[in-house]
């Protein structure tokens, strides 16, 4: 069961990066689906998403960036939880604090997955922006 979890936290980080978004989402996430995003460089406080509001931001970000890879630098299966950390490089679209259009964004995300009957119900992410401000 663990790497079966493992493998799907790795195939939704590349649907993620191949800019998958909204409803192309469902074959990950459950119903119950709930996303905590930890304060970083771009949220300046916790931020809790059910899955609606996951899906909503996942459209909203491309308007942001143009395009986006994740590298797996190491992931970890045990038991329900799958934890990746990865570095995200993404290409803004837009201007973005002293970055511009076109410009490289990084971060470095260690990202915890909770899995039940093969979908995604918790996601923690801890999300490290290098300065763009």
């Amino acid at each position: 069961m663990s790497k079966d979890n493992l493998e799907l936290a790795v195939r939704f980080m590349k649907a993620v990066g191949d800019g998958k978004s909204g409803e192309e989402l469902n074959e990950f996430y459950d119903e119950s689906a709930v996303q905590i995003e930890y304060p970083n460089l771009l949220t300046k406080r916790l931020i809790e998403r059910n899955l609606h509001e996951i899906k909503d931001a996942s459209i909203s970000g491309k308007k942001v960036i143009a395009n986006q890879r994740y590298e797996i630098v190491k992931s970890f299966s045990i038991g329900d939880t799958v934890i990746i950390e990865a570095i995200w490089s993404g290409e803004l679209s837009i201007p973005l604090g002293k970055l511009k259009a076109g410009d490289e964004m990084k971060a470095y995300f260690a990202q915890f997955f909770q899995f039940k009957n093969h979908k995604i119900v918790k996601q923690r992410n801890y999300d490290c922006f290098e300065n763009f401000l």
